[in-house]
């Protein structure tokens, strides 16, 4: 049960709830091993060095299409605050996501994309109008939630299914010592953490699985490709 995940404030309540939830003890040894940023868990998980974790959306495609994919996710209704695309003439992708990447071109946004914690802390102290928030970009343009990220498996459908069904039923309460240590990690202030993951949801519905059916349709019509193993 080799599970990546990604290193990011956004799943600073999964990390919460992990730590409790009952899993092999080597599970645990190997969550503590394998942190990364999207795009490597992604290139991790199509060559099957990791047998799940949160995926990017662009590279859960084939999971959803082969019921290998929870109802477990990242999810914005809204402003995300931490998915921003900087005001620049020309475009740079950021080499952390390719679902971010991708989003920017669907919605036609120009700049330079940022995510993650660098993100957040970017979005926190510069004016609104420096940047471009994909996540309320794109509810703007579907009034739909964008789900950023997947929990996709490779096997132990049972076992990774009912961990999610947990996770996203389980109202999660940080403790305190966690969110001071992740707030001195990250340079990021604790009350800041804790506004930013008033953004994040993590339940996948009816609507959020349709917005992910746009994004895919919209992927093909553009010829934006897929990350795939060859």
């Amino acid at each position: 049960m080799r599970f990546g995940k990604i290193a990011y404030l956004n799943l600073l309540p999964f990390d919460v709830f992990i730590k409790k939830y009952p899993t092999p003890c080597y599970f645990k040894t190997f969550l503590g091993l394998r942190k990364s940023y999207p795009a490597r868990l992604n290139k991790d998980f199509l060559y099957k060095r990791i047998d799940a974790g949160f995926i990017s959306s662009i590279a859960g495609y084939e999971s959803m299409r082969l019921n290998k994919a929870t109802n477990a996710g990242i999810i914005a209704r809204g402003a995300v605050w931490s998915v921003i695309a900087i005001h620049n003439p020309k475009q740079k992708d950021d080499y952390q996501s390719a679902s971010s990447n991708a989003l920017a071109k669907v919605l036609d946004v120009r700049g330079e994309i940022l995510i993650g914690d660098r993100a957040l802390a970017y979005k926190l102290s510069h004016n609104e109008n420096s940047y471009i928030d994909l996540g309320q970009k794109w509810w703007d343009a579907h009034h739909l939630g964008f789900s950023f990220g997947r929990l996709c498996f490779n096997k132990n459908a049972k076992f990774y299914t009912t961990m999610a069904q947990s996770f996203v039923n389980k109202r999660i309460k940080i403790p305190h010592y966690i969110l001071q240590q992740r707030a001195i990690e990250s340079g990021i202030a604790k009350k800041d953490i804790l506004a930013y993951l008033e953004h994040i949801h993590y339940k996948i519905g009816k609507k959020e699985k349709l917005a992910l059916s746009r994004f895919y349709a919209k992927l093909r019509l553009k010829g934006i490709k897929k990350p795939s193993r060859f």
